[in-house]
């Protein structure tokens, strides 16, 4: 009921312990709050917050065009709702070294258990879109030093994402890795990789956690959680998963009414209000005022 009652310092212990555990964790991408209860109520291990969801829900493209108020504010609102540990997307720290440090104390203060800041110019684009530039590594080693000296919780996560794979190729994302990881690194998010033999690559260039970014659509084919273990990845997310088949079903559905005049041939498809009660815990409420949960919820309408 109202927020998760776990801290954001023990989810942010969990994230490591998860990290560590030797096999590989999903978390999949929440692109509300109520999504991330839900991901938890499935058992996933975590739940992750994509830069490019939030700059979507806000009808942005994914450029950087979001700022750190917007995420930190969203970002928060969603790690409040769960009991598990929440990786947001940083993008580029919002600015030059300084700026990244703050931003790393706003998303503590948010509640997230950890962020990745990428090696992109700004504006940057979509990691899985031709076209990318990538900042020199003096900038990018610069940009995770200043994040890294700038938590006061020391169990949040920085993770450093590089995308310079599509611009240099696999061995420069070997040699950027490894860079990344000495500037203070706790994990690396090699992006856009187009083979399990170049996570392996990512892997055998560094001894932290690595994750792999399945997203639909992009560079990379959909490998399965089995065949990501065998190459030494510890995370897994599906960024924009929930959104796209949510927005799919929201499309279809309008398109119903506009061709039928009645959404009846969609609520079959739909979340029953009794379902989404159950999401928002209403009954749970009503220890604090009977008068909030007093009906009988109606069945499967």
């Amino acid at each position: 009921m109202l927020y998760s009652k776990v801290t954001p310092e023990q989810k942010r212990l969990k994230l490591r312990e998860l990290l560590s555990s030797g096999t590989v964790q999903q978390f999949p991408g929440a692109f509300n709050p109520l999504s991330a209860r839900l991901i938890e109520e499935k058992g996933f291990a975590g739940v992750y917050i994509s830069g490019a969801v939030l700059a979507n829900d806000l009808g942005l493209p994914d450029i950087g065009l979001t700022t750190l108020t917007e995420v930190a504010t969203r970002a928060g609102q969603i790690a409040r709702m769960t009991d598990l540990p929440s990786l947001v997307d940083a993008d580029t720290g919002f600015g030059e070294p300084m700026n990244v440090a703050r931003t790393i104390q706003e998303l503590e203060n948010a509640g997230l258990a950890g962020c990745h800041i990428e090696d992109q110019f700004n504006p940057k684009r979509c990691g899985h879109l031709d076209g990318k530039n990538v900042v020199d590594i003096d900038t990018a080693t610069k940009r995770i030093r200043a994040a890294a000296d700038a938590r006061r919780d020391p169990n949040f996560l920085i993770m450093a994402r590089t995308d310079i794979r599509a611009v240099e190729g696999i061995e420069a994302a070997q040699d950027r890795a490894k860079a990344l990881v000495d500037a203070g690194a706790d994990a690396i998010f090699p992006e856009a990789m187009a083979t399990l033999n170049e996570f392996q690559a990512i892997r055998d260039a560094v001894d932290v956690p690595i994750l792999a970014n399945m997203t639909e659509f992009g560079k990379s084919d959909l490998f399965t959680v089995d065949q990501l273990q065998g190459v030494g990845v510890n995370m897994v997310i599906y960024p924009v998963t929930l959104l796209r088949i949510a927005m799919g079903a929201a499309e279809r559905t309008l398109e119903s009414i506009k061709a039928t005049g009645t959404q009846e041939a969609q609520v079959e498809n739909m979340l029953t209000r009794a379902r989404l009660y159950e999401l928002v815990d209403y009954e749970a409420y009503n220890q604090f005022d009977t008068g909030v949960f007093n009906f009988q919820v109606p069945g499967t309408r």
